[in-house]
């Protein structure tokens, strides 16, 4: 089995470039990543009166998980649903079978 040589990509996040090493060797996936952090980043700042770069990010990391602590909950959630609704039917077609 093959594997993908590490791959370094040039990124920049609020005015800063960085290296960032892609062990998959997917260096798209790490720009699309940068981007949405950059993108965070910057919205917190157009609403906060900061301009501290360190409290921009700390800021942008907070509602990044907030809203991954949210999908997260929200999956669970679902995949509860998907099993109470996926033993029902089991009972169900064990019921029709047994009245065959």
């Amino acid at each position: 089995m093959e594997t993908t040589p590490a791959q370094t990509v040039k990124v920049e996040i609020y005015n800063q470039t960085y290296n960032i090493r892609s062990n998959d060797g997917d260096t798209e996936y790490i720009e699309r990543l940068a981007a949405f952090v950059d993108t965070r980043m910057r919205e917190i700042a157009a609403g906060s009166l900061t301009v501290d770069s360190l409290k921009v990010a700390i800021l942008a990391a907070l509602h990044i998980a907030d809203e991954l602590h949210k999908l997260r909950e929200n999956r669970d959630q679902l995949d509860h649903q998907f099993a109470t609704r996926s033993a029902e039917c089991a009972d169900l077609l064990d019921q029709l079978l047994k009245n065959r």
